[in-house]
């Protein structure tokens, strides 16, 4: 997919967020397994740690998992996140970025969220994206592309 189509979705803070941003933001999309286990969570805290850096680059995060939206409203204030969570209950917009796939854990297969991030311009191209994410360093990684555009 190099092109997003006008997608709504509903957030926490009792939000409608329309991607792309019709306001002339580019989005930080990051898809994330589930709320609250060690690599969403620090992945989370990076994000939020720089989160100043995102809005001065003109971006705007937004984590997405299958989490429903009171999972992520307790993980959000937790965690004290500046942005707002995503709740894909029904796997729409998993399956719509391909992050939706076959995974392997202590030899077991199930489906499951494959961590991965998309770079949305305003207009709905995807601008970079990575897939099969590991945590360390990641973000550092999406802030430099968002700087650099």
């Amino acid at each position: 997919m190099n092109k997003v189509q006008s997608i709504t979705c509903v957030a926490t803070s009792n939000l409608t967020v329309n991607i792309p941003d019709e306001k002339g933001s580019n989005i930080v999309l990051y898809f994330y397994p589930k709320d609250a286990t060690p690599g969403c969570t620090t992945e989370g805290q990076d994000f939020r740690d720089n989160h100043k850096a995102f809005i001065d680059a003109n971006a705007i995060v937004y984590g997405i998992s299958k989490d429903t939206l009171a999972k992520h409203e307790k993980f959000k204030a937790k965690q004290e996140f500046p942005f707002e969570l995503i709740s894909d209950e029904s796997g729409e917009l998993c399956e719509a970025f391909g992050v939706w796939q076959l995974k392997k854990f202590m030899g077991r297969e199930y489906m499951g969220i494959v961590r991965s991030t998309f770079i949305i311009s305003p207009n709905g191209d995807i601008l970079k994206s990575w897939d099969k994410v590991r945590v360390k360093g990641h973000v550092d990684e999406v802030l430099e592309a968002v700087q650099s555009l």
